[in-house]
C-alpha cells in the first residue's frame, strides 16, 4: 500500500494543482464563476492529501530547502502577501472590507421610490413587483431592508429578487 499512495502523490498533485490553477485563473477574471467556485473550492481541499504524500515521499529533499535562504524568501514573501490580504477585513466591517457588500448593504438600506429608477420602475410598478414575489410590505416610504423585515423575509432575500424584477 505505502508503494501505491507513493506512486500517485505527485501525480494527483500535480493534476490537482493544475486544476486549482486553471480554476482560480477563472475565478479572478470572472469567467465562469457558477462552474469553478465549487470545484475551485473542493478540489483545492481534495488537494491536501496527496500534497501531504508528496511531502511524506521526498521528505529528505524537502527539508534540504530548509537549510538554503530561498525556502526562507519565498515562505516569508508568501506570508507577507496572505496578511496584505487579511489586514483589511480584520475591522470587522465587512462593508469598508468588500466594495459588493458594501453596495448590497446601500441598496437594502435605501427607500423603495430612491432604489425603483436602479432597476427601471417607478416607485408603484416596483412596490407592485416586489409584492408579486412575496413582499408583501412593499411600499413608498420604507427602505428595502424594512420591507423584507415586515414581510417575513431578510435581506438577502430580497437582493436576491431584484434582478428578476429588472425591466
Amino acid at each position: 500500500m505505502p508503494s501505491l499512495l507513493s506512486r500517485y502523490a505527485t501525480p494527483f498533485t500535480t493534476g490537482l494543482f493544475v486544476v486549482s490553477l486553471v480554476s482560480g485563473i477563472a475565478l479572478f477574471f470572472h469567467l465562469g464563476a457558477n462552474s469553478f467556485r465549487g470545484m475551485h473550492e473542493w478540489l483545492s481541499m481534495v488537494l491536501a492529501l496527496p500534497f501531504v504524500l508528496h511531502v511524506w515521499k521526498n521528505w529528505r529533499p524537502f527539508v534540504s530547502y530548509f537549510k538554503r535562504p530561498p525556502m526562507a524568501i519565498a515562505l516569508g514573501l508568501s506570508l507577507a502577501a496572505a496578511i496584505g490580504f487579511v489586514i483589511p477585513t480584520l475591522s470587522g466591517d465587512a462593508a469598508t472590507s468588500n466594495p459588493q457588500i458594501a453596495a448590497i448593504q446601500a441598496i437594502a438600506g435605501g427607500m423603495l421610490e430612491q432604489v425603483a429608477p436602479l432597476y427601471g420602475h417607478t416607485p408603484e410598478s416596483f412596490a407592485t413587483a416586489l409584492k408579486d414575489k412575496g413582499f408583501s410590505a412593499a411600499q413608498t416610504g420604507l427602505s428595502l431592508s424594512n420591507i423584507a423585515t415586515q414581510s417575513g423575509k431578510t435581506d438577502r432575500d430580497l437582493i436576491g429578487t431584484l434582478p428578476a424584477i429588472k425591466k
